[in-house]
């Protein structure tokens, strides 16, 4: 959480005050150590590390269980310089690189899940594997949280519908346009016409929905779309999203849009977590790093929404590192203590301690 990204930090840190007196030792591990362990990460680490984070996030649902999840489901690339095993040229980025899947709660910001990839692999290859443990986590450990799941058209594949419909999962994910969709939707077509006869500068819309049933589909799923006029336009953009949701078309497009907010929590990982610090030949390897910084992430985010004062709870990573990580203090070594002393005026000590009180009222459950 302290952006000590790279494995020569450890050679600074190995005798930092904090960090040894927070673990009771007199000296950390070197860059030399750190190296031979993450090099020593293979497969049985990986499932270790998803034990870990579903253990973490049932200790955090004892203070804070939320009544909902809203999962948003996308992909990114994680830009790679060298020849590493499973990079390769994604023709979306026009660039090389891993091209992990991640999955957020955008209600809270955690990083539900979070899977290293093939640079080559399409958005929704392997996505019902991704999803499944998942979903079995919830539906075994928290059977009342609601869950939805929103989409774009990467993941508008008919295994994803299934699953959702099956495991109870309300979603809203966008389709591809195709002519059978424009068919379906010519009524709503003429009505932005006839709206727009008069008047062909303003921005207009209209919202509709139909049953839709695509040739690989076993039954016809419910479509909501939107056409709309942009301004000082002549021609008329369609959104066509699929749900099994009861919402009108409004809400759902509304909520379907909604989901820019996922690419901020990227960035957030990608810049303040350096989810792109996958540097190592193997494979395998890479994916138990991203693991590691998927999981400082987490940790940071939980520490945000449980300790942190209510007026800081939506800054970013790099503010709080700078307002309450890493400041100047004195330390005082004595026969049995070690004190922290922080200049008289640190701007910000009433927020520092106040933290440390919602630190201290914490009460975890440690089995």
């Amino acid at each position: 959480m302290s952006a000590y990204f790279t494995d020569d930090c450890a050679d600074e840190l190995t005798k930092d005050p904090v960090f040894t007196a927070m673990l009771g030792k007199n000296t950390l591990a070197s860059q030399p150590t750190l190296s031979r362990f993450f090099s020593h990460m293979d497969k049985d680490t990986l499932e270790r590390f998803d034990l870990i984070a579903k253990e973490l996030r049932k200790r955090v649902y004892t203070y804070n269980m939320p009544d909902m999840i809203l999962m948003d489901l996308d992909s990114t690339l994680l830009e790679t310089y060298g020849k590493q095993e499973g990079e390769g040229y994604n023709v979306h980025y026009h660039a090389h690189g891993y091209h992990p899947l991640v999955c957020f709660d955008s209600l809270t910001g955690d990083l539900l899940r979070i899977q290293l990839r093939e640079g080559t692999k399409y958005s929704c290859n392997g996505v019902t594997d991704f999803l499944k443990p998942l979903l079995d986590e919830f539906q075994n450990d928290y059977p009342a949280v609601q869950l939805f799941l929103r989409a774009d058209s990467g993941f508008a594949t008919p295994e994803l519908y299934t699953q959702c419909e099956t495991n109870g999962v309300s979603y809203v994910i966008r389709l591809k346009e195709n002519s059978k969709l424009h068919e379906l939707a010519t009524y709503l077509d003429e009505e932005l016409s006839e709206i727009t006869k008069r008047n062909v500068v303003d921005y207009a819309v209209v919202y509709g929905e139909f049953l839709y049933q695509a040739g690989s589909w076993d039954y016809p799923r419910r479509v909501v779309c939107k056409i709309e006029k942009p301004t000082g336009q002549m021609v008329h953009l369609s959104t066509f999203i699929l749900t099994n949701m009861d919402l009108s078309p409004v809400q759902l497009i509304k909520l379907y849009c909604n989901r820019g907010s996922m690419e901020n929590l990227i960035k957030e990982g990608k810049s303040g977590f350096d989810f792109a610090g996958v540097s190592s030949r193997l494979k395998v390897v890479n994916a138990n790093r991203l693991q590691i910084h998927a999981l400082a992430y987490n940790l940071f985010n939980w520490f945000r929404r449980l300790a942190l004062p209510k007026e800081m709870r939506k800054h970013m990573i790099d503010t709080i590192r700078l307002r309450l990580f890493k400041i100047a203090a004195r330390v005082v070594r004595s026969a049995r203590y070690i004190t922290f002393k922080l200049c008289s005026s640190y701007p910000y000590k009433r927020e520092f301690l106040l933290t440390l009180e919602n630190i201290r009222q914490l009460k975890p459950r440690l089995a």
